[in-house]
């Protein structure tokens, strides 16, 4: 620095007043910082007290993040004929929306036939249908002109590159929060108990604890008299046989025999 005093501003943007340039470069030694002119057509100069290689560290980066961010806008190219079918008619604006939604430019254009040619209102119509198709997601930049055997028209997006790819990362991180609250919400049925029909869980749980607890075996009782065995009927002796009719008795004195006599002394 070839002046005699500058304006002297602090490591933190405080204001230090005017100085001259000894006691400058002095509290910059003391500081272990440097001394940069940032406003050298100032009267006098400005000068700030920074770490140097620091600041060229941070200005790299942020022109590195302002060339990421800057896109390019790219023209894209859509052909129609003039008798095109409805199905690919609908695909062609399917194409120019997403080119449009991704920021960049469209070019329609209509190639004409033969006798085509002599119809030009036919083309500007069907131009005028797209333009109204897409107005969602861009606007008519060059209206209908002929070139040679076609009629071109461009339509430019209603945004930037730069903030259509900021609003698809948001929403990437839209559905990518969704997914991830949806996954919290959903219910672990890995370790989740069997379930039972049984009238048993409707039960308080004191009965049902009480039921499954073993039951107390009951005092010793005196074992029972043992009943006397039931007495078997005695056995039946043979009947004697039944005398015929008129046999005599055993025993008894057969008729016309001798009466017995009285006994002998």
């Amino acid at each position: 620095m070839r002046v005699p005093e500058v304006r002297l501003v602090g490591p933190g943007g405080e204001q230090v007043g005017i100085v001259r340039v000894q006691d400058a470069l002095r509290l910059a030694r003391e500081s272990d910082l440097d001394l940069v002119e940032v406003a050298p057509n100032a009267k006098p100069p400005v000068a700030k007290l920074m770490d140097f290689g620091k600041y060229k560290y941070e200005a790299a980066v942020k022109a590195r993040e302002s060339r990421k961010n800057q896109a390019n806008t790219v023209l894209k190219e859509v052909r129609f004929r003039l008798k095109i079918d409805t199905h690919d008619y609908d695909t062609k604006v399917g194409h120019a929306k997403r080119f449009l939604s991704a920021g960049d430019k469209v070019k329609a254009m209509i190639q004409f036939r033969g006798r085509e040619q002599q119809r030009p209102e036919m083309g500007v119509r069907l131009l005028q249908r797209l333009a109204d198709d897409v107005a969602e997601v861009g606007a008519v930049e060059t209206t209908p002109r002929v070139d040679g055997r076609n009629m071109v028209m461009v339509i430019g997006p209603l945004k930037n590159k730069a903030e259509a790819r900021a609003e698809a990362r948001k929403q990437q991180q839209r559905e990518k929060s969704k997914a991830e609250n949806e996954r919290k919400q959903r219910v672990d049925t890995s370790s989740a108990e069997s379930v039972t029909q049984s009238i048993g869980d409707a039960f308080p749980e004191e009965l049902r604890r009480a039921a499954s607890a073993p039951a107390e075996k009951p005092a010793a009782e005196k074992p029972a008299a043992e009943k006397p065995a039931a007495a078997k009927p005695a056995a039946r002796k043979p009947a004697a046989p039944s005398a015929k009719p008129g046999a005599p008795k055993p025993g008894a004195p057969k008729p016309g025999g001798a009466k017995p006599g009285p006994a002998k002394k």
